[in-house]
């Protein structure tokens, strides 16, 4: 994997004033995925939007990380539900174009 679709973690704590192990956490929550390179962690770049999430709902909106994971899941199970919701609808109009 190429480095430049990479983000040092180091740097992400540096922008964001969040510790090295907050990253860590949320690696062991399993909700971003640390990728190791040259004895270094990063963070993929397209993670990085999930990440500020993160942030914003631990620090700003002061929730524990028992309560962001549950509250992450339950986004991305809705989500999920949109875009079935779009697929069904697509479908049923086809259907109803016939």
């Amino acid at each position: 994997m190429e480095t430049k679709d990479l983000i040092p973690i180091k740097l992400i704590c540096k922008r964001y004033n969040v510790p090295v192990s907050f990253i860590n956490t949320l690696q062991d929550y399993q909700l971003i995925k640390i990728v190791v390179e040259k004895n270094d962690n990063y963070i993929h770049l397209t993670q990085i939007k999930e990440v500020e999430k993160i942030i914003r709902l631990h620090y700003d909106l002061e929730i524990n990380i028992e309560g962001v994971d549950a509250i992450y899941n339950l986004l991305k199970k809705v989500d999920s539900l949109k875009e079935e919701i779009n697929i069904l609808h697509n479908r049923l109009r086809f259907y109803e174009d016939l």
